[in-house]
This record gives C-alpha cells, sequence and structure tokens, in this order.
C-alpha cells in the first residue's frame, strides 16, 4: 500500500512552492475589482491556447498535437515576453484539469538545477506512475523554464533521462537562447521559435487591461507603452503598472520619466544638436540633458542610432556612423567614462557631418 501512495507523495510538493520563479495563476485575483496587488502579468496571463496573443501557428500545431495525444518533447524558445511559458501553462491546463498539480513538475532558475537535481528530483518525478483520474492523458510533464541556465552536465544528464522515461512522462524546454541548449538535447525535442510580439498585438492586450483595470491611459501613453515593450508583453504590463503607480494618469511623458528612458523629442534635440552644433556646445548641451532628465548614455546611445535611418545621408557615411556608435555601446557596457564616451559619439558624427558635405561638393 506503501508504493501505491509514493507517486502522489513526490508529485504533489514539488510545484506546490509560489516562491520560486513564475507563480502559476489561481484566478482568484480577478474577482477583487482590480485592487488586489498580484501583478499584471500574473493576473492577466492566458488561461487557454485561445487566450495567448500571437504565434497563432505554433498554437494551433500545438493544440492539435495535444488534441490526438501525440504531444512530442518540446523546446520552445525566443525573446522575453512572447508567450512561451503562457504556452506550455496553458497546455498542461487542458491537459490535466483539475490535476493539474499532481502531473506538471516545474522549475526554473530559481531552483537549484545541477545534475543532482536531474539524477534525483527530476529522475524522481518521471520514474513513478501517474494516475490519469479521468483526464485525456495519462503522461506527466516536467517543464524546465530558463533550460539555457542549466549547466552542460544537467543537460547531459537530462538527456538519458529524457530517453528512459518517454513512454510516461514529457519534456518541455524553454529557453531565450537555443544556442546554450546542447545538439543532444535538441534532437529530441520538437522546435518552435516566439518572434517578438507584433505592435498591435500589445496594443490590443494592453488596451483590454486598460479597460478591464480602468486606468487612464492617454493615447500617446499607449503608443509610448508599446514602443517601449520592443515586442515583450511582460515587460508592457510591467511598465503600465509601474507608470500607473507613479501617476494616475498615464500620458507618453509619464511613461518615458518612469521608465528613464529619453522621449523622441529629446531624441531629435540630440540629434540636431549632433548634426549642426560645434563639438564643445553639443557637449555641454547633451551632458545637461542628461543631468538634467537622468538620461543613461547608453539609452541615448540606442535611440540614436535608431534615429539614424530617418535621417538621408550617404549609405557609406551611415554605415560608418552606426558601426562607430556600436563600438561606444559594446564600451559602455563594460563600465567605461561616460564622458569620454560621449566626446566618442559627438566626434563620429563630426566625421559623418564632414563627409555629407564632402560629398554634396
Amino acid at each position: 500500500m506503501a508504493e501505491t501512495t509514493s507517486p502522489m507523495e513526490i508529485d504533489g510538493p514539488q510545484p506546490s512552492n509560489p516562491n520560486k520563479g513564475k507563480s502559476i495563476f489561481t484566478g482568484s485575483s480577478s474577482s477583487d475589482g482590480g485592487k488586489s496587488s498580484t501583478p499584471l502579468v500574473e493576473k492577466y496571463r492566458p488561461q487557454s491556447l485561445a487566450d495567448v496573443a500571437a504565434h497563432r501557428d505554433i498554437i494551433d500545431t500545438i493544440d492539435r498535437l495535444t488534441n490526438e495525444n501525440r504531444l512530442p518533447h518540446l523546446l520552445l524558445y525566443g525573446p522575453p515576453g512572447t508567450g512561451k511559458t503562457s504556452t506550455i501553462l496553458a497546455v498542461a491546463r487542458k491537459l490535466y484539469g483539475a490535476q493539474y498539480s499532481n502531473m506538471i513538475l516545474e522549475l526554473n532558475a530559481s531552483d537549484d538545477r545541477g545534475i543532482g537535481v536531474v539524477r534525483q528530483q527530476i529522475q524522481d518525478f518521471a520514474s513513478t506512475q501517474s494516475f490519469s483520474f479521468g483526464t485525456k492523458a495519462s503522461v506527466k510533464l516536467v517543464l524546465l523554464d530558463e533550460a539555457d541556465a542549466m549547466t552542460k552536465d544537467a543537460q547531459f544528464a537530462l538527456r538519458r533521462v529524457i530517453e528512459k522515461y518517454t513512454k510516461g512522462t514529457r519534456f518541455a524546454l524553454i529557453c531565450n537562447h537555443v544556442n546554450k541548449i546542447i545538439p543532444a538535447l535538441q534532437s529530441r525535442c520538437t522546435r518552435f521559435r516566439f518572434a517578438p510580439l507584433d505592435a498591435s498585438h500589445i496594443k490590443e492586450r494592453l488596451q483590454y487591461v486598460i479597460k478591464s483595470e480602468g486606468f487612464d491611459v492617454s493615447e500617446g501613453g499607449l503608443t509610448a507603452l508599446v514602443r517601449l515593450s520592443n515586442g515583450d508583453m511582460r515587460k508592457a504590463l510591467n511598465i503600465l503598472q509601474s507608470t500607473h503607480m507613479a501617476s494616475p494618469h498615464v500620458t507618453e511623458e509619464a511613461v518615458y520619466l518612469c521608465t528613464g528612458n529619453p522621449m523622441p523629442k529629446d531624441i531629435e534635440q540630440i540629434a540636431h544638436w549632433l548634426l549642426n552644433e560645434s563639438f564643445a556646445d553639443s557637449f555641454k548641451h547633451i551632458s545637461e540633458t542628461k543631468m538634467r532628465k537622468g538620461l543613461a548614455l547608453v539609452d541615448i546611445v540606442r535611440e540614436v542610432t535608431m534615429f539614424i535611418f530617418k535621417i538621408e545621408m550617404p549609405a557609406d557615411v551611415r554605415v560608418q556612423l552606426i558601426n562607430d556608435l556600436a563600438d561606444v555601446e559594446y564600451r559602455l557596457s563594460f563600465g567605461c567614462n561616460d564622458k569620454l564616451q560621449l566626446g566618442s559619439v559627438i566626434s563620429s558624427f563630426t566625421h559623418a557631418r564632414s563627409a555629407i558635405v564632402a560629398a554634396v561638393k
């Protein structure tokens, strides 16, 4: 009798710790009128495959495999906030229903996932007999979020576990950088790439959240949220929530002020100084703006780089200028002096300006 009850003793406790990684949404916070302290990211996490924004081709494929009970091992990869974890959790809810917590083991970067965990915790979960209790599928699911953070030894050990327990367990690996997953693991999984979300999908979802929460968001504020998200739905919702906490009326200026990003009009002004003013005047004006508005030079460099594509200039000058700005950004990532790098940016534009004048003559 002890052997019969052991699977439930092993299966039950594994995903029950809500403090580790991405918590599992229970749906209880949606009835509090939006006044709960629950982060919007978790409150509005899709509960079914139909709720997942974008990537309909991938969602439909996984949905069909689930309906036909032919779900393979999965490797979902792509940038953060594109729906990878939400998709797998929605699949698990569809497969297991009320027995969800007993049939899934979820581990991510906040858990210890060295070779010991693969050999003990994951192997113990995968090796125990599962009971379907009337659900459609009897196979269990091991969800390894942020799998690219696993050690190489752990990945090699996981390869053997996947081979050994394929009959009763499916493995879903989620990562941002697929090149950090060993080829032996990649070949055992069906791979799906989640691209950054289209601006229209992010805007549609944000409008739904804003309406549900009763937030006061201007059209300019919504546009700023979509622009700063860069295809990351999680980032968009986090910015929306933090901006609303700082300012009841979410405007474009409030969004940029909350995130510390330079506003488009600031970038236009900085680009004007770089292209028209002398070295000394440009350095003075940009330094003053940077100090007054609390802007980071790396953000200015990235935004100015995007702005360059809107300016008409010879192709060779544009290429050299972008290459110079890329070098500046690279040096800033290593903590180089801001003033020296600002001087380098202005110097690059000075050379570009001379090249443009020479090309016109």
